[in-house]
């Protein structure tokens, strides 16, 4: 495929606003596309090179691709500086400049898909000695042979704003239209997707052969999406709901999946982010279990063994760093609390009940293994044995409990009644909430010499795929905090709201959607002027957090992961019940 054609489809998606409309472009640009070239695709309009958990970065600042773009149209860098100044698009300022570039290039060639995507890999992966230098002259050589347009894009990709609005729910619509037209199968490809974290492979598989798609099944190295649990008020709603259940305890660490295959072990993050190398003491542990494969989860928890107790979550991620590792090794020792099996030794785990795998976990983890051990549970049998165990999960100050049901197989990716979460008290609603930053303002009064006056959040809604506000929250930050957070978000601020942010409100700046943040709020209440929740009519009223506080930053989280508009929904009639 030309990357020309590529280009004209970006630009039809950016153009609308419309989901159904975007699915409808990406589902016909896919059955445009070459078998060989769809997971390059995909893995384009996703905004990426490879899978995230394969730790491939393009890395390129906005002073080399200046430079880039300086040599390739003839004009200096401070013109390429004003221009951008002007545009505050790095795409829209290539486009501009290669349109009447000053120098008349005697050979170009057409672009394709393949050599775009093959000159962006070699971009990311160079390293060394004279790297510097030809980041710059490959990416020259692209926007030399590149149109206005592709220069757009090709900009855009390389600075990792894209700004098409999509994320992976419409282009596995998009994937289901292409091959049945309608969404028919979007159930069957999301569940390959959740089971390999892998949208480019999956979109391959579906080309080839549909079955492949339909007898998916885990492999070692290709982390699975975590399975989410829901929430209830109560250990008797709990019980109602589930009958006799497994209750686990629920560890207020990092969640943590392991894979092993012969001697080769790899960690992962909650979002998908290879840790291995952060946490020796962990991959040590993971050595001592015989099995020769083997995927299963758990919670990391810094423990201090002298006296017996659990550090906090935000001691337990000062462990997470590129940096004196084995300093910090021996200040936060780390236990792995194992919870659940996924695959083992060719057998794929997710589809067996909730009983078997816990079954199986318990005999596969070596019991004198002192770094891994499986998490404390019970099989509660009343909702009084839940409620006696969520008070004994407190009192060792645990995070609370997780019950779940016994004959559920792994629902990877998703949130269902199959885990149930209960959660110690957060305020007047006994929960909190992971809201997106979408933008922030100005410092006043006493924070005006921070120049941060708090920020503008959002949840995530699934079904619409764009990010819906909630709160503007202006509390609950220390002073380092407020620096962290003004340093971090300049650097990521934007001129225009994000395509798949949904807000009626204005802040002083937008940013990409980036950064998760935790927070506690008294209620959810019904706004006239936030988006969570509310449909076309302008007089309809959405969802918003009152009085939110901030907790803490989550950077193991990705703004997809952060809560949903279905969650708050749920927990707005739980709080009227």
């Amino acid at each position: 495929m030309k990357f020309s054609e590529l280009a004209v489809y970006f630009e039809k998606i950016e153009s609308t606003t419309s989901r159904l409309e975007m699915t409808q472009y990406l589902a016909e640009l896919f059955s445009k596309t070459d078998r060989e070239e769809i997971d390059k695709v995909v893995y384009l309009c996703q905004g990426q090179l490879v899978p995230s958990f394969k730790g491939i970065d393009l890395g390129v600042g906005e002073g080399l691709l200046i430079r880039a773009i300086s040599h390739a149209t003839g004009y200096d860098t401070t013109t390429v500086e004003k221009v951008y100044t002007k545009t505050g698009d790095l795409g829209l300022t290539a486009e501009e400049l290669v349109k009447k570039k000053k120098q008349i290039t005697l050979y170009t060639k057409e672009l394709t898909v393949t050599q775009v995507y093959d000159r962006f890999y070699k971009i990311a992966t160079i390293s060394g000695k004279g790297s510097i230098d030809l980041k710059i002259k490959y990416m020259a050589e692209l926007f030399t042979s590149a149109s206005p347009l592709e220069a757009r894009y090709i900009a855009r990709f390389l600075t990792g704003r894209l700004r098409l609005g999509i994320g992976d729910p419409t282009i596995i619509d998009a994937l289901s239209t292409y091959k049945t037209g309608s969404k028919e199968l979007r159930e069957v490809i999301e569940r390959a997707f959740n089971l390999c974290s892998d949208l480019g492979l999956v979109a391959r598989l579906l080309v080839e052969d549909i079955k492949k798609i339909e007898r998916f099944k885990p492999t070692v190295f290709s982390p699975i999406r975590p399975a989410l649990a829901e929430r209830l008020p109560s250990a008797e709603a709990i019980f109602e709901r589930l009958g006799e259940c497994l209750v686990d305890s629920k560890y207020d660490g990092m969640r943590c999946q392991v894979h092993k295959k012969g001697e080769k072990i790899e960690l992962y993050s909650r979002n998908l982010e290879r840790i291995t190398h952060m946490f020796p003491d962990i991959v040590e542990g993971v050595k001592k279990i015989p099995q020769e494969e083997i995927i299963f989860e758990g919670e990391m928890l810094a423990y201090d063994e002298k006296h017996r107790r659990y550090y906090s979550f935000q001691e337990t991620m000062r462990r997470k760093r590129k940096y004196e590792i084995k300093k910090m090794e021996e200040v936060l020792p780390l236990r792995l609390f194992a919870f659940d099996l996924l695959y083992l030794n060719g057998t794929d785990y997710t589809v067996k009940p909730m009983k078997e795998r816990r079954k199986t976990l318990e005999k596969v983890i070596p019991k004198d293994n002192d770094r891994i051990k499986v998490s404390n549970c019970i099989i509660a049998k009343s909702a009084k044995e839940i409620q006696d165990f969520f008070n004994e999960c407190i009192n060792q100050h645990l995070e609370g409990i997780i019950a779940k049901d016994l004959n559920a197989p792994y629902i990877a990716g998703a949130r269902k009644f199959a885990w149930i979460k209960l959660k110690k008290s957060y305020g007047k609603l006994g929960d909190t909430f992971d809201v997106v930053i979408i933008g922030y303002y100005h410092g006043k009064g006493h924070r005006a010499k921070y120049d941060f006056g708090g920020l503008l959040t959002a949840v995530y809604n699934p079904e619409r795929d764009v990010y819906e506000t909630i709160a503007k929250v202006g509390s609950g930050f220390s002073e380092d905090m407020m620096k962290q957070l003004k340093e971090m978000l300049d650097k990521i601020k934007v001129k225009h709201k994000p395509k798949e942010v949904d807000s009626r409100i204005e802040p002083d700046y937008w940013v990409e959607l980036k950064y998760v943040i935790t927070v506690s709020a008294d209620e959810i209440t019904l706004s006239p002027v936030h988006t969570c929740g509310h449909t076309d009519n302008p007089e309809d009223k959405g969802f918003a957090l009152r009085f939110p506080r901030m907790i803490q930053l989550r950077t193991d989280k990705n703004p997809e992961d952060a809560t949903t508009t279905k969650e708050i929904k749920e927990m707005f009639e739980l709080q009227r019940g």
